[in-house]
């Protein structure tokens, strides 16, 4: 060995020299350098001359060796970490977990950002930047020598905005979410977050609470690092990634702060690096019987119907047909078996305990509502990954003959003059004296306009209304909120009354509850049937119909639609306006157009 090799300046260029010749033929097996010239990264690392020094000199400044060039699986760690986005605030050392398993397995692990759509805190609406989000990732994950990676996610919009821009790519890919939080604790009871959120407001508007017992309770709700421990979107996206199939079994439910949490992101880092080598990609799981998986289990679950536009836009990347109406039709046999606030009782550290999302996988499965056979990122069958799952509490996962609520509450798709492209309610959170009504409708143009009026003792409101929230669609907002769960009247309220009927071009926080019609479609600022409607005329709700009737002759509409006037936009450049002219309604997933479909992880030009 040279001075040159004892001090660790072995030339990068002359090791991939010497091994000229051997790398074509190799195949998959080992991690050595006579595997590196079927590899991505080989293209950046195990490049010669300039090129190939420039690339592995610069990764050098971090204090790599010469030895993580030897031809290794690269594997990228898209983390959606950030101070900003607190349910993912903790991701920092969920990456570093990744990593150990990475090298573990003979992996070379780069961790890099991306946008971290945290719910909580960004306005107008996260939704708004889960498209940019799954084009940052897309980009970043094609423009870099990865050869795979393992996507960190957490609050709701970052688990289907990574999925998407890593489906659009279709290298190997694994989805670690950060996990929910410990149960709020109030008052020795369990409170959850987001629902109690609605809860607590409504009592502090009646009276019932006062503020400063309010600024109590919400110190209460959020005691650990993790996202939303209610079966809010969060949780609900986390148990579809891994009914997908892109998620090891058993780790949707671990709390963010369970040791047992950072020991699955290790084999998730373990297993990225065999993914490669078997070649499994995003195309080979996302299949259709994948996503027949997913939208049964998220009915199983009592999930929130912002899976509808997550899992839409999601299948449009790879191509798979998945319309509306198939989120009706394929839960009509699937009852609720899982008994989780909003719907219900407890919150997720219960469902993990009680065996988590695997426990709900193997009911269906051996219901026969379940594809066993679908491929999962373990290279098994799902139905094979959970086949030895147990229940460990009945009550938080109830066997599928002794339901949390009958099969077909789950969400249904309604139809009608005034939904021609669809509508969803969820079932399990709304009230069942409202699934068959007719009402009133009291119009309001945005939510804005609603919620200046809404505390007034002497607005002209009854509890039989149908309160009409528009302008709150993908464009209109833009973005698509979730407004749609607006609060009662405060007069409504103190007088005893919980629900209403309430119908918006907008979405509800799957923490939310309510009869709440959510996603109309087309959106009312696109000249949708919802912007022709007016204070006083009357609605009819038939759920069980799956039905949203305006009932207004076909000559009146046909008055309002000539005199109606598209709203002006106050985008004149950005990323708003790009998002104003090319998203597509909820009924396409809310994704931009030109971004369906999978674009592969062919880099077209190399600059050096």
């Amino acid at each position: 060995m040279d001075g040159a090799q004892r001090d660790g300046q072995q030339d990068p260029p002359d090791q991939f020299e010497r091994q000229e010749g051997v790398g074509a033929e190799a195949g998959g097996g080992g991690h050595g350098v006579a595997g590196v010239r079927h590899r991505r990264s080989a293209h950046w690392f195990g490049a010669e001359g300039r090129a190939g020094m420039l690339y592995r000199s610069w990764m050098r400044n971090q204090g790599f060796g010469a030895e993580v060039f030897d031809g290794r699986p690269v594997i990228g760690i898209a983390s959606t970490w950030s101070e900003l986005a607190p349910c993912n605030a903790h991701l920092d050392r969920v990456a570093e977990a990744v990593k150990r398993g990475v090298w573990m397995a003979g992996g070379f692990p780069l961790e890099f950002p991306v946008m971290a759509t945290g719910e909580t805190l960004l306005r107008p609406t996260a939704m708004l930047y889960r498209n940019m989000l799954a084009m940052q990732a897309e980009e970043l994950i094609r423009a870099n020598p990865l050869d795979g990676v393992v996507l960190l996610s957490g609050c709701d919009k970052t688990t289907p905005g990574l999925l998407m821009g890593a489906a659009s790519v279709d290298l190997p890919a694994v989805m670690v979410t950060g996990g929910p939080m410990l149960n709020g604790k109030f008052r020795g009871g369990d409170v959850g977050s987001g629902t109690h959120v609605w809860k607590f407001e409504a009592e502090i508007k009646a009276g019932r609470m006062s503020v400063e017992e309010g600024h109590v309770a919400e110190g209460c709700m959020a005691r650990s690092n993790g996202h939303c421990m209610t079966m809010g979107t969060a949780s609900t996206m986390a148990c579809v990634a891994e009914a997908l199939g892109m998620q090891l079994p058993g780790s949707a439910a671990w709390p963010a702060v369970d040791s047992r949490r950072f020991e699955v992101a290790q084999e998730a880092g373990k297993r990225i690096v065999a993914m490669v080598e078997e070649d499994l990609r995003p195309s080979a799981i996302l299949t259709r019987e994948a996503f027949e998986n997913a939208v049964r289990a998220n009915a199983a679950i009592g999930g929130s119907t912002n899976a509808i536009i997550h899992l839409t836009a999601l299948a449009g990347r790879v191509g798979v047909d998945l319309p509306l109406d198939d989120f009706d039709a394929l839960v009509r046999d699937v009852p609720t078996i899982v008994d989780l606030m909003p719907s219900g009782r407890f919150l997720m550290e219960d469902f993990c305990y009680a065996g988590g999302l695997p426990v709900v996988l193997r009911e269906l499965d051996d219901a026969g509502l379940l594809h066993g056979g679908a491929v999962t990122v373990t290279g098994r069958g799902v139905g094979e990954n959970v086949a030895d799952a147990v229940c460990w509490n009945t009550e938080v996962i109830r066997p599928i003959g002794e339901p949390l609520q009958p099969a077909g509450s789950g969400t249904a798709v309604l139809r009608g003059n005034l939904a021609p492209g669809g509508a969803v309610i969820k079932q399990s959170a709304a009230s069942p004296e409202l699934m068959r009504h007719t009402g009133r409708a009291l119009v309001f143009d945005s939510p804005e306009e609603y919620h200046a009026v809404c505390d007034d003792d002497d607005l002209d409101v009854s509890p039989g209304d149908v309160l009409v929230i528009r302008g709150a669609g993908p464009k209109g907002y833009p973005g698509m909120p979730e407004v749609a769960n607006v609060p009662l009247p405060v007069k409504l309220l103190r007088a005893g009354v919980t629900d209403m009927v309430r119908i918006s071009d907008g979405r509800m926080s799957g923490t939310g509850f309510g009869t709440v019609v959510l996603h109309v479609a087309p959106e009312a600022a696109v000249g949708g049937p919802l912007a022709l409607v007016r204070t006083g005329d009357r609605i009819e709700l038939d759920v069980p119909g799956r039905r949203l009737t305006l009932l207004v002759p076909d000559e009146e509409l046909e008055r309002r639609r000539a005199a109606w006037v598209p709203p002006e936009s106050e985008d004149d450049g950005g990323y708003r306006w790009l998002y104003r002219e090319h998203v597509l309604q909820a009924d396409g997933g809310a994704d931009f157009g030109f971004l369906r479909g999978s674009r592969g992880s062919e880099v077209p030009r190399d600059s050096h």
